[in-house]
């Protein structure tokens, strides 16, 4: 597409766009002095207008039914997670029976990895992208910190090349096959959190399992935001949050995701729980864990029903509006802020310098571009962020800026793009 640097441009396409409607199904912020520019749904996605009606519902059951309502309120709580873990399956490509939403995902990490890194004689080995998220970081140290193996000799993080921003595939694949025979799991983030890159998560894995090794990924950046088909990838675990681009409430729910291969192995370490046993002798408060044979034994308690209910307002719109035409428009809203801040580069070079680190192919990113900012620091954030910019700074040097499709504009993007331009020029 052919972008123009106008409002007239930007308002055409948000007439053209067949999501534009959505955006009043979001409740925006209204802490600015001026109605806010909101690009920060890969830390919080906005609040559905829907949301208090689901958990409004969930209270009148509790009211009406009280304890009682885990059997007779119109969807059991008994059984709550159930429709929601169908509706989570379809957004990341997964069957009905290999996702689970519960818990909360640093949890539902630690809960895999007791299961899937299980290091035995010199397998011992995990790989994970250097400058992970610090909390799948702590998890991984800790994870073999429990297995009494040394952190220095054991987790093996992956770099980008010198000068370079973003990871290169064929360093991956190298570095698996140099470990070979001693690697027993990796364990990526999907889509890296400070650089918006896309991992080739189907070719990770192909080239973990040739080493014989587990492979998981964390996609806390990638649910709702990218198209996912981890049954097919035959990734062996995963695990997301949902309060970011999937606009389910601040610490809300988490989804994990099991692959079929693995469901009927009874002999898999577990913390279990109550809610992962036998449906049909739970209630019979026996000894010997009976685990489901689905991602359902990976949970261990009833299901925190007003967060579900939270989560499920935003799925029905997920479910409405299907990945595919969100990823279309996600790639149009991130390329036409690509331009605009191309643009906004070449207009006033000799004051600024914007580098984007995010990958430039839009097949290697999501709705997100990070900004490195040459000759300018957080003096600029700080200035448009008080003019109702909600963007998010990370040091040393960059503001990520994530267009949402369900709920961002183009006119939003352009109108960012106007009070950056009008910024600099006052610095």
């Amino acid at each position: 597409m052919k972008y123009e640097n106008s409002a007239e441009f930007a308002q055409k396409l948000d007439q053209q766009d067949p999501l534009a409607k959505y955006r009043a199904e979001f409740l925006f912020p209204t802490f600015t002095k001026n109605p806010p520019l909101y690009f920060v749904g890969n830390s919080l996605g906005l609040q559905p207008k829907k949301c208090s009606e689901y958990i409004q519902k969930e209270l009148n059951n509790w009211h009406k039914w009280g304890v009682e309502g885990h059997f007779h309120a119109e969807q059991p709580w008994f059984s709550y997670h159930e429709p929601i873990s169908k509706k989570a399956a379809k957004i990341v490509g997964a069957k009905a029976t290999e996702v689970v939403v519960t818990h909360s995902l640093t949890t539902n990490l630690h809960l895999l990895m007791v299961s899937f890194f299980q290091p035995k004689g010199k397998r011992t080995k995990i790989i994970c992208e250097g400058k992970a998220f610090p909390s799948d970081q702590y998890a991984l140290e800790t994870q073999l910190k429990f297995h009494k193996l040394d952190l220095k000799d054991n987790l093996i993080e992956i770099f980008p090349r010198k000068g370079e921003h973003t990871l290169r595939m064929e360093d991956i694949q190298s570095k698996i096959k140099e470990v070979g025979d001693e690697l027993a799991l990796i364990m990526i983030g999907g889509v890296n959190y400070y650089t918006g890159q896309v991992m080739d998560m189907k070719s990770i894995t192909e080239w973990g399992h040739a080493q014989g090794a587990i492979v998981g990924f964390d996609l806390a950046h990638a649910a709702g935001n990218i198209e996912l088909k981890l049954n097919e990838w035959k990734v062996d675990f995963a695990a997301w949050c949902t309060y970011k681009y999937m606009n389910s409430s601040p610490g809300g729910v988490s989804g994990l995701f099991v692959h079929e291969k693995h469901h009927d192995n009874k002999e898999l370490n577990r913390f279990a729980g109550w809610w992962g046993h036998n449906k049909e002798r739970r209630f019979l408060m026996e000894p010997g864990f009976d685990p489901i044979p689905s991602a359902e034994a990976w949970q261990l308690s009833n299901s925190p029903i007003l967060l579900m209910a939270a989560h499920d307002a935003s799925l029905d719109l997920f479910d409405e509006i299907g990945m595919e035409a969100l990823a279309a428009k996600r790639d149009k809203l991130t390329g036409y802020l690509e331009f605009l801040l191309d643009e906004l580069t070449e207009t006033h070079k000799e004051k600024c310098s914007f580098e984007i680190i995010t990958p430039r192919n839009p097949a290697e990113r999501g709705a997100q571009l990070s900004i490195l900012l040459h000759g300018l620091g957080k003096d600029l954030y700080n200035k448009i962020s008080a003019k109702g910019v909600v963007a998010d700074w990370r040091e040393p040097n960059v503001i990520r800026v994530a267009p949402a499709p369900m709920y961002n504009s183009y006119t939003d993007v352009y109108q960012f793009a106007k009070v950056l331009e009008e910024t600099i020029l006052e610095i």
